[in-house]
């Protein structure tokens, strides 16, 4: 396929000049963020974004506010620190927003997620909902993806602590695993492992590496999930309750050194990869868009990327993928996180501390 160009606005994205004559426009909203990681869009449209180092900002007309109050303590180091945001599906209601983040310290930390109501720039009526058992000592593979479901419970992905991989595979522990709870923290009595002896029932699916793509496809009725790999084996997965996805029994990659990992690509009961990207792109989230203002992406998956520092189009055709493109370039940008508004213009977060904004090119004036 061919790559889509992009062309720069006023505020200028530090990449590569680009031809003229796209249909998107790329802009530089905010260039002052301390290592962006997530955002939500409040009802007003304005943006809450975490910054890793344990700030909560709110952006609104381009202007960055002072960081948000009340923000729990977060593990700071390697990869840990303040993560996802999700807004509860009836937040116009009752107000929740959640937090996932690193929390202890660098012999003992593991993924805690909590919950707050935000009072101008505060957050108030703060609740501990779930932390990560067993605790690590490695300040990295967090996983740390929010998402809610149709029937407002979520899910929350682990990544496997990087020197703990065997435990993806142990259902007696929470690392390397998705797992899903209800808005207040507490365990469904429908998750597939519930009553199973030896078997921690907020697991709803096991096997996993690093998931920091997490999207629930309306149109589709599907989970999509995807994960780094080691080097190679990055993957997509549809996510499936009670599910194996294989983590480190079966994998596409290599170790880092170069070192086997596992003999298998495919073993009896373990998921194989909706998709594999071998070599590594190094995915960090995902949408599936269906936003009015790009009508030729509908249906497909963009994923944000930190190697390969692009927007990665996976084209659908129902439930097939027919084909990938680099949607967006940003050479010397690592891409962090992707959001569509209600218009359908797709926002993005880099590593560098830059929102970005991809709309429609507007057609000259005759």
């Amino acid at each position: 396929m061919t790559l889509i160009y992009l062309v720069m606005m006023a505020a200028t994205v530090r990449s590569s000049p680009v031809p003229s004559g796209s249909s998107y426009t790329l802009s530089t909203l905010v260039s002052e963020l301390e290592s962006p990681w997530s955002m939500a869009f409040l009802p007003d449209q304005s943006l809450l974004v975490t910054e890793r180092s344990g700030q909560l900002r709110r952006i609104s007309d381009g202007k960055v506010s002072e960081p948000v109050e009340g923000v729990p303590e977060v593990f700071f180091r390697g990869q840990g620190g303040l993560l996802d945001i999700k807004l509860h599906p009836d937040y116009e209601k009752n107000g929740w927003l959640y937090l996932s983040y690193a929390h202890g310290n660098r012999d003992a930390n593991a993924l805690r997620l909590m919950r707050a109501k935000l009072q101008g720039l505060k957050l108030v009526e703060q609740q501990v909902l779930f932390t990560v058992t067993p605790a690590k000592n490695t300040p990295v593979h967090y996983g740390g993806r929010i998402l809610f479901l149709p029937d407002q419970t979520l899910l929350l992905s682990t990544g496997d602590g990087y020197n703990f991989r065997e435990s993806s595979q142990k259902k007696n522990s929470l690392i390397g695993k998705i797992v899903r709870l209800n808005d207040d923290g507490s365990i469904p009595e429908d998750n597939p492992f519930v009553g199973e002896k030896g078997t921690h029932s907020a697991i709803w699916s096991l096997g996993h590496r690093n998931p920091q793509g997490l999207f629930y496809d309306s149109r589709r009725k599907q989970v999509i999930s995807h994960e780094h790999g080691p080097k190679g084996g990055d993957e997509i997965n549809i996510i499936e309750p009670g599910k194996n996805y294989g983590w480190p029994v079966i994998t596409y990659g290599r170790d880092y050194t170069g070192a086997t990992i596992t003999p298998y690509k495919e073993y009896p009961g373990m998921e194989q990869p909706f998709v594999d990207w071998t070599p590594s792109i190094a995915p960090s989230s995902l949408v599936v868009y269906y936003g009015a203002m790009f009508p030729e992406l509908k249906g497909d998956l963009l994923a944000t990327t930190l190697v390969s520092r692009e927007v990665r189009r996976v084209r659908m055709d129902g439930n097939n993928v027919s084909g990938q493109e680099s949607l967006i370039s940003t050479p010397e940008q690592r891409l962090r996180h992707i959001e569509v508004d209600r218009k359908g213009a797709i926002y993005l977060l880099t590593d560098q501390g830059d929102l970005l904004k991809v709309t429609k090119q507007q057609s000259p004036e005759k």
